[in-house]
């Protein structure tokens, strides 16, 4: 495989990975909670951060944002590096094509959180909801730090099983593991960032946020299907194909 081709690989990769992150924080179980929780770590009224908001609160928001998610994404990349390590240590005590069976393991896997995230199938166990509850916030951002870390660590209906896809591929390729994990926080830090000054809008993103677990879903389903069958490289050839086919037609 080329070095080229593998660099598409990784590219298709960190799309999948990003998207998976945005997903995550545009789910039904953390965006309509979205205004609160800000709310409730700067200790400013929900009317208010809707609002026009002058530089303070501002500022308040961006550093409030910032020890959040600081936290969440310490949890995360903790787990993708667990992730990697046991992928690594996977392939090395299995024997033969080990990297092709962890893949297919990771791609079932995958299928079945994409059909439970579309709401096709019920799987009790995952439909606890393990977020932590604070009667009263610890105060400043050390108080919001914690708050990131148990919201990391609460495993949500939503976050969970579209993180664990990403573990899975980190699981399934240990090389890159870390990549794609940082590929999701930071597909999860953004809009989040974004929305923090435009809470205002999560209305709207909420009305339509099934249309939006749902393809997010079915992109998950297609990625299991893909892992299982060992199709990257060959989208990824295909893909490369199209690119430089592109610029010769452009060149020529």
């Amino acid at each position: 495989m080329g070095i080229i081709e593998t660099d598409t690989m990784l590219l298709v990769g960190m799309l999948l990975a990003i998207g998976a992150g945005a997903l995550s924080f545009l789910s039904p179980c953390v965006l309509p909670i979205f205004p609160a929780y800000m709310s409730y770590i700067t200790g400013i009224s929900v009317k208010e951060l809707q609002g026009n908001k002058n530089r303070k609160i501002v500022r308040q928001l961006f550093a409030h944002s910032f020890f959040f998610l600081l936290a969440v994404s310490l949890v995360f990349l903790s787990l993708g590096a667990s992730a990697s390590f046991l992928g690594q240590w996977a392939q090395k005590l299995l024997v033969g094509d080990s990297g092709l069976l962890i893949q297919r393991i990771a791609g079932v896997f995958i299928i079945i959180m994409g059909l439970f995230i579309a709401g096709w199938i019920q799987i009790p166990s995952l439909m606890k909801e393990r977020r932590f509850h604070y009667t009263k916030k610890p105060a400043g951002y050390v108080g919001t730090f914690f708050i990131g870390l148990g919201f990391a660590a609460g495993w949500t209906p939503c976050i969970g099983p579209i993180f664990g896809s990403i573990l899975l591929l980190a699981a399934s390729n240990p090389g890159q593991g870390m990549f794609y994990t940082i590929m999701y926080v930071f597909g999860f830090a953004l809009p989040f960032l974004v929305l923090t000054f435009f809470i205002g809008k999560t209305k709207w993103i909420v009305r339509h946020s099934n249309i939006i677990m749902k393809i997010g879903a079915i992109m998950m389903i297609l990625m299991g299907f893909v892992l299982f069958f060992g199709l990257m490289p060959r989208i990824s050839g295909f893909l490369l194909d199209l690119v430089q086919d592109t610029w010769l037609s452009r060149l020529g």
